[in-house]
């Protein structure tokens, strides 16, 4: 908020406070800032140290003459700050533990749950048995560079950031200051003849790789000894530091392993053959073996090992960068194996087997197709297919949801196979909790995605590269060691890059923008301290009673919002109707059934109560149900609320999202939705459940009962399987002769909103101007989309 805009809520809160002959108790912004800024609670303050230059010489290059900044917060007080808040406790662990269910069955979730922390506590006590009893504190870290724009001046910044292993992994995806940036790293540059300079890009590596070295010296000692800090139920701990994950994309990894681009920073696989079996892992202790036995070209060259970079963690007890890196899911999976490498061979697929125009007609047809998808509470909407130049991590997400039914009958069912198996691995490790029948699924589905991408190669789709290089990609290759990664770190949501990325918003992006963009660094550090000090004080507030905890507050009425996280209590599913009913329809049974255009509507209420169970007056059997002077009440809209800690869920992995059926929407004609109804509590996944469409969503009283209700047209399975090319399941409309068979259902049997794609078939092709308004309507059999979300496909299966 700018200082005018506090200036003006300041004014108006003085004159509210003028009328009791008492004042605000701020004069203007400055004394706002310098409250905030003596306030000790979360303090952190930001320094910075500078670089000698390389060589000062006459002759010396540019970048090797210049000094460069780095910015920093000591890390331990950023540490100290994280473990004294209050605000963690209850989601907090302060021992490794393996979790057993009633099975006795492995299961992992929490990075306390994984084996990293196990080995690491027992590596710990067993060089130093004076350790006993103290907390183990894994220390994480993220690193990416981030570009806050493309138009002006010097707009890339790398912050680095730090989190605890000891908050639940629900806490790091809510922030709730579990992340904190605590450094921006130098970005030297130079002219362009230096680009290509292998002295230049060695002296970034490595004033990458000392600046973090310097920058984290300060826990060097609560790494052997432990230290005393207060945690987060206000008890003081003995306290020992360990480095746990960092999380990276593949180019840094690259940079922090010092290897080459090409390899893998985590296995010793051959570049040219990732994925082949013969390799082991990458460990400090393996590459000090090679620097004894072979020169610097032969590891380069055969091993992919830059002996020119010193990795940082070499400073460091215990710490081996190969072992501390993470799974990357939204760079590696998301952004590059889905985006950058299947859905371009697509393109390359079509380009290849037809021709330009050919190619260009089909690619419009799989545009109009995503385009066509119906609507659904926050999916992405492809107005124009994917016809848009910057393709952000949440737009590759949102194309997974739809891609697979656009392009099935448009291209060979061994590259929808493919598709569907890769998909299928992405919504698997995207889960939060973990046992070995997932993990067996994870491996099976990387196994059957290796074997259906052949289809590709098989249709002429990377062909000009040497057989073996292929498919030798690394973010490809990073398939594989999820499963250890799990096993590692625990469930990968809570070590993915996804975090650090939406972090970078309110850590760089805001500030900057609220910067007057000149010296726009040293701004936004101030700001990032006092947004941090912000935090810690409501924090702090909250715990002592003087502030109440902070809650999604309820959604109003007819709110537009689709749905979202949500503070919630955890339940595993709830559906209410709207708080308040649309008063331009009908009471009457037969009046709303004229209305709504279901003339039989009053007959479906009575045969709807014949099978609930009623009181005396009317047990009687074969006794009619008089439903004339029931008063009906329509919502155009019910809330689901359930479950779901996969997806952006709030801290108790609550979600809530928003089932419609109203005659116009937004003044784009009427929406109505689909919905999952259980059918058979004890059925597996799908089979248990029916998909319906909701005609009407209403309420009314009878013999002494509330009711909810909706009234609902129904779909029937086709086949007794999921769809062999696209995993999906499929149903069309149920007829009762001639007529759609509709029927009343209680709410409470509805368990959330269902998405449907249409089966578009493969000879036909969508009208230019078709929307998507129109899609339930149009087709004659739909994919139930299990990928609509993370829940969706936990319970579609």
């Amino acid at each position: 908020m700018s200082s005018k805009n506090i200036d003006t809520l300041l004014e108006m809160w003085a004159l509210s406070m003028a009328k009791h002959n008492d004042l605000g108790p701020y004069q203007d912004f400055k004394d706002i800032y310098q409250t905030i800024d003596s306030t000790v609670v979360g303090d952190a303050p930001w320094k910075c140290f500078e670089t000698e230059p390389v060589d000062s010489g006459p002759n010396a290059s540019t970048w090797a003459r210049q000094r460069y900044e780095v910015f920093y917060r000591d890390p331990d007080v950023v540490i100290a700050n994280m473990l004294d808040n209050p605000d963690f406790d209850g989601a907090f662990d302060t021992t490794p533990y393996v979790h057993l269910d009633s099975n006795d069955n492995r299961r992992w979730s929490d990075f306390m749950s994984a084996n990293f922390a196990w080995r690491h506590a027992d590596k710990i006590y067993e060089s130093d048995p004076t350790t006993a009893g103290a907390m183990y504190t894994p220390i994480f870290f993220g690193s990416d560079k981030t570009t806050v724009s493309v138009a002006t001046g010097d707009v890339e910044y790398h912050p680095v950031y730090l989190s605890l292993g000891n908050p639940h992994n629900g806490m790091r995806r809510a922030h709730r200051n579990a992340v904190i940036p605590f450094a921006f790293l130098a970005i030297p540059k130079s002219d362009r003849k230096y680009d290509n300079d292998a002295a230049f890009r060695t002296f970034k590596r490595q004033l990458y790789h000392s600046s973090l070295s310097a920058i984290l010296s300060t826990l060097k000692p609560g790494m052997t000894k432990p230290v005393v800090r207060r945690c987060p139920d206000g008890h003081f701990r003995r306290v020992i530091y360990d480095f746990g994950p960092f999380i990276a994309d593949y180019p840094e990894q690259v940079m922090l392993a010092g290897i080459v681009q090409g390899w893998c920073a985590k296995c010793t696989a051959l570049s040219t053959d990732l994925d082949g079996h013969i390799c082991g892992r990458r460990t400090h202790g393996h590459t000090d073996d090679l620097l004894k036995s072979f020169d610097g070209k032969a590891l380069w060259d055969s091993y992919g090992i830059d002996v020119d970079i010193i990795p940082f963690t070499r400073d460091f007890p215990r710490a081996d960068i190969h072992e501390m890196l993470s799974s990357d899911l939204l760079h590696q999976v998301i952004k590059g194996s889905f985006k950058d490498h299947l859905v371009t061979w697509v393109g390359e697929y079509l380009d290849l087997t037809h021709s330009k125009a050919e190619a260009a007609a089909i690619m419009d047809e799989i545009d109009r197709r995503i385009a066509a998808t119906p609507a659904f509470p926050c999916l992405r909407r492809f107005k124009q297919g994917r016809r848009f130049k910057q393709w952000t991590g949440d737009d590759s997400k949102a194309l997974m949801k739809v891609y697979l039914p656009a392009i099935k009958g448009l291209v060979p069912d061994g590259m929808v196979r493919s598709l569907s198996a890769f998909l299928d691995f992405c919504y698997l490790v995207r889960r939060t909790d973990f046992d070995e029948e997932t993990l067996d699924a994870i491996d099976g589905t990387v196994a059957r995605f290796h074997h259906e991408r052949e289809a590709f190669r098989e249709h002429g789709v990377r062909l000009d590269i040497r057989e073996l290089k292929a498919f030798s990609l690394p973010r490809q290759h990073s398939l594989v060691h999820y499963r250890r990664g799990i096993e590692d770190f625990g469930a990968p949501g809570g070590v993915c890059s996804s975090i650090t990325e939406s972090r970078h918003i309110t850590a760089v992006k805001k500030p900057w923008r609220r910067s007057n963009r000149y010296d726009a660094l040293s701004q936004m550090l101030q700001t990032n301290q006092r947004l941090d000090k912000l935090m810690a004080a409501r924090a702090d507030f909250v715990a002592r009673g003087m502030l109440e905890p902070i809650y999604a507050p309820p959604p109003p009425g007819e709110d537009d919002d689709d749905g979202g996280p949500v503070d919630d209590s955890r339940v595993e599913g709830t559906v209410v109707l709207a708080r308040t009913p649309v008063r331009s329809y009908p009471r009457s049974p037969v009046e709303l059934g004229q209305r709504i255009q279901t003339p039989n509507f009053a007959d479906l209420l009575a045969n709807f109560l014949q099978d609930r169970p009623l009181s005396d007056t009317y047990s009687e059997d074969g006794m009619e149900i008089d439903v004339s002077d029931v008063d009906i009440f329509v919502f155009h809209s019910a809330v689901a609320t359930f479950y779901a800690p996969s997806d952006p869920s709030g801290i108790r992995g609550m979600r809530r999202e928003r089932i419609r059926s109203t005659p116009s929407y937004r003044k784009q004609g009427p929406r109505r939705d689909c919905a999952f109804v259980v059918e058979d509590q004890e059925g597996a996944g799908f089979r248990g459940m029916s998909v319906v469409r909701v005609k009407l969503l209403f309420s009314f009283s009878f013999d002494g009962v509330d009711y909810s209700c909706a009234l609902v047209e129904w779909f029937k399975k086709v086949g007794r399987a999921p769809d062999k090319s696209t995993g999906m399941w499929i149903v069309e409309p149920e007829y009762r002769g001639r007529h759609r068979l509709v029927t009343i259902v209680p709410l409470e049997s509805v368990l959330r909103g269902a998405h449907l794609i249409p089966v578009y078939g493969t000879g036909a092709h969508l009208p230019p101007d078709f929307s998507f308004k129109y899609s339930l309507d149009a087709f004659v059999s739909f994919h139930v989309n299990k990928y609509a979300d993370h829940h969706a496909n936990e319970i579609v299966f």
